[in-house]
């Protein structure tokens, strides 16, 4: 593994060369929309959804929060077609209104989070933003509480992701391929006329929807992972009904979903061998898993190999090698669930006398990762927005390289590109995202975020002509706001506060330590 010392330069030289390669494309920062054009205005919403009101109640489970429900058009582009849509909606208001600046609108992550409940993460870890806004959010559609997709029974997943996605037989290939088909024809079974209208296209319609019957011109918005392209997407259609945007840790929107995935296994390897390994082998006294980040790699290829051959069984609970993977991707989107996952693994040493608070952690980890009804959605969303290769042959080979060269992600290439190979629905009215006539948008990206990673960062950052983006090198997590980086916060509340954005792309360091 590399030095501390060369990662920093290494990192410093990445972000040099992103800084020099970006300068000219940058817009001056009191650009603003314009007004004349009104590009989401061109088809009049029906007045049954436009004039409907939000019967707002104590949201269940929260009661912090206003929920309501309102009415969307199955497909936007046939309004009068098929039957309506029930989105769940939310919003937290300030508590002193002669303090409020707006509305802030957030949406979730995924595809296949729930936003429905997510204004109290600002609302708790945004004071200061709180205090100056309502912050609304909803279940997107196909989500939630929000008329959702289903595919499968949460015992027919377990088949998707049962086995070893690293077995290259032909037995394990076609294994993989039927079980991807078949969660397929579940989708159809049970959502096949909700499919085609899944799309982050029609999501933002439903949002523009929703400021509308709030009651505002223009809205700002704060949105992480898959809703930084949500957002892109918003302010492409409705730039004139935006007023400040934060889009943190970019999805590639500048380009097809297939791209943007195909980068992943690389991304996440990055994560896993550059930041958790050593980690985990500067902390050997504790966990006892090597004290060097290639002998924590070696006890970690042993135990998987270990699982391969037979998996730890407990209760209805089975941990293999996919949930192996699968646990340490989840955890690897952030540091703050390092400990989680070394503690989990050392369960896998002696699983019959581990500690039982570290059996506990590998049950939440390596047994709780996606879930049926997260990807009813995810899959419904990227098989369906842009454009996918249907020829299996060609992702059978990108699988087999993928799991040799980037096998924590690349493994899985396979399984799941053969869904959007086997999608029923085309893809979506194409949305190509270039800024124009929006205000100036602040982006933020770590260096090593596993999931959003820093090189589709900066594509899309170069679509959206005008944007600021926010470089974070002192940690790879996925969602840098609200945080502890003081440089963050200073950076997205001047802009979100006082509507004060960078003048150039900044660089927040890794911060001192007391």
């Amino acid at each position: 593994m590399n030095s501390t010392a060369s990662r920093t330069r290494r990192a410093a030289a990445l972000v040099a060369v992103a800084t020099a390669l970006l300068a000219s494309l940058a817009l001056p920062a009191t650009a603003s929309a314009d007004a004349a054009r009104d590009p989401g205005d061109t088809r009049a919403v029906p007045a049954r959804y436009a004039h409907q009101s939000l019967d707002w109640q104590p949201c269940e489970g929260q009661p912090a929060l206003d929920c309501a429900t309102m009415a969307v058009p199955r497909d936007w582009h046939r309004p009068g077609a098929g039957a309506d849509l029930s989105i769940a909606v939310s919003r937290h208001r300030v508590a002193d209104p002669a303090k409020r600046r707006g509305t802030l609108m957030e949406t979730a992550g995924g595809p296949g989070g729930q936003g429905l409940l997510r204004p109290m993460d600002l609302v708790q870890g945004a004071p200061a933003v709180a205090a100056a806004y309502d912050i609304v959010s909803f279940d997107q559609r196909g989500v939630g509480r929000s008329t959702h997709a289903r595919c499968q029974t949460p015992e027919e997943f377990q088949e998707f992701l049962a086995g070893d996605y690293r077995d290259q037989s032909p037995e394990a290939i076609d294994r993989v391929i039927a079980n991807s088909r078949k969660l397929v024809a579940g989708c159809e079974e049970h959502s096949g006329d909700l499919l085609p209208y899944l799309t982050t296209e029609q999501t933002v319609r439903d949002m523009d929807l929703y400021r509308s019957l709030l009651g505002e011109k223009k809205i700002s918005y704060y949105g992480a992972s898959y809703a930084t392209m949500i957002g892109a997407y918003y302010g492409t259609l409705f730039p004139h009904r935006v007023e400040r945007m934060v889009l943190d840790s970019n999805i590639g929107f500048d380009g097809s979903w297939e791209r943007f995935e195909l980068g992943q296994p690389m991304s996440f390897q990055r994560r896993f061998e550059q930041d958790f390994l050593p980690w985990m082998a500067a902390r050997d006294s504790t966990y006892h898993w090597g004290s060097t980040p290639e002998e924590v790699q070696a006890h970690w290829e042993q135990r998987r190999a270990a699982l391969h051959e037979r998996p730890v069984i407990d209760g209805s609970l089975t941990l293999g090698p996919n949930q192996l993977d699968n646990g340490t991707i989840n955890a690897i989107y952030s540091d703050r669930a390092f400990p989680l996952l070394a503690g989990a693994l050392t369960a896998l040493d002696d699983w019959p006398n581990a500690d039982p608070a570290a059996q506990q952690a590998a049950r939440r980890l390596f047994g709780q990762y996606l879930s049926p009804e997260f990807l009813a959605e995810y899959f419904s969303v990227t098989c369906a927005d842009t454009p996918w290769t249907k020829d299996i042959g060609t992702w059978i080979r990108r699988g087999a390289e993928n799991t040799a060269r980037y096998p924590l992600v690349g493994a899985r290439t396979l399984a799941f590109s053969s869904v959007c190979a086997a999608w029923p629905t085309g893809p979506a009215p194409e949305v190509a995202v270039t800024g124009a006539h929006l205000p100036p948008v602040l982006m933020l990206n770590s260096l090593h975020d596993p999931a959003t990673y820093y090189e589709a960062a900066l594509g899309a950052h170069r679509a959206l002509r005008g944007s600021k983006l926010v470089t974070v090198t002192g940690n790879g997590n996925h969602g840098q706001y609200p945080g502890s980086d003081p440089c963050v916060t200073d950076a997205v509340e001047r802009y979100l506060l006082d509507g004060r954005a960078p003048a150039h792309d900044v660089t927040c360091p890794v911060p001192p330590t007391a």
